[in-house]
């Protein structure tokens, strides 16, 4: 059994990134380590405990950072709608998260399994660069860590220039992309152009008939009015499933370079920015595999694996 550890800012892809994990049968997820995001903290948190139940699992979810390190939260609810499962009227309330805080068990978890932890970070960085600050020898103890932020190629969907979860905590960012841990960068021009889903794409899936592949659509409803207004795609797209699907099998990512990335936090037009030497221009050490093309078909097929799966 692989161990992994996630943190999440939960709303409607991370939900479907958990359901894939969650579903993969030789994956242990130790631990869900919750931060604000797409939501504000305790609906997140809500938002993972209803997920990880609807699975049919008992994975500890504890709740961390409340804001971004040095500035304000700003959310995604108009992204993925206020209670950030698509506004259905889901019963997301009333669950109890562990007790304690995300921050202390990300230290405790990656270090009482050192060597044998994958990390994979589907929201601001927050949680992450606060563990580190506390503790950087973490850096050294985990095997891999998988980050949905950034781009890799071309442009936002936040600002013109940078993707949602850096932006929202480019401090945090910066720590965690310095600190030396060994990252694998999916970044929104992934999903853009792999994980994309035409209503008739999105009504395939539905159609596999299981409760997690009808719950894995409908909680796109905001998502997908978002995708089709402001992000001009053909539907809604799903950047945290793709990225858990690349740490579950690193062959979906078929182009992949060792990369220096540096996070922009001081101006005011590039703030999050992930500035890329694709050309080696500075001369500085690469510190950062960032994925630049995946397989779509590899993608659907850990998609479709885990929906199809009964509930554990």
């Amino acid at each position: 059994m692989r161990r992994f550890v996630i943190d999440t800012d939960t709303a409607s892809d991370d939900a479907v990134a958990l359901v894939m994990a969650l579903q993969q049968p030789d994956i242990q997820v130790e631990t869900i380590t919750v931060v604000a995001g797409n939501v504000p903290l305790d609906q997140a948190v809500q938002n993972a405990l209803y997920t990880v139940e609807f699975c049919g699992q008992a994975t500890p979810v504890y709740a961390g950072m409340a804001r971004p390190l040095l500035r304000p939260l700003e959310t995604a609810q108009n992204v993925h709608g206020q209670d950030g499962m698509g506004d259905l009227g889901l019963p997301l309330r009333g669950r109890s998260p562990a007790p304690g805080h995300a921050v202390a068990a990300l230290i405790d978890v990656i270090n009482r399994h050192a060597g044998d932890i994958t990390l994979v970070t589907l929201g601001p960085l927050t949680n992450v660069a606060a563990a580190l600050l506390q503790d950087p020898s973490l850096a050294h103890k985990v095997t891999r860590c998988y980050v949905m932020g950034g781009i890799g190629q071309g442009y936002g969907n936040v600002t013109q220039v940078a993707e949602y979860n850096i932006w929202t905590d480019p401090e945090a960012a910066k720590i965690v992309f310095e600190s030396g841990l060994p990252l694998v960068m999916v970044g929104w021009d992934i999903s853009r152009l792999y994980a994309t889903f035409s209503p008739a794409e999105a009504k395939e899936l539905r159609t596999v008939g299981t409760p997690l592949a009808a719950f894995c659509v409908d909680i796109q409803a905001t998502l997908n009015n978002f995708a089709l207004d402001i992000t001009q795609l053909s539907g809604f797209d799903l950047p945290d499933p793709i990225t858990m699907a690349v740490a579950i099998d690193p062959s979906v990512a078929i182009e992949v370079r060792r990369l220096h990335v540096t996070i922009e936090t001081e101006s005011r037009l590039c703030r999050g920015q992930t500035v890329i030497d694709h050309l080696g221009l500075t001369g500085d050490t690469p510190n950062v595999d960032v994925v630049l093309a995946a397989s779509r078909e590899k993608f659907l097929d850990i998609l479709y694996h885990a929906v199809q799966r009964p509930v554990m």
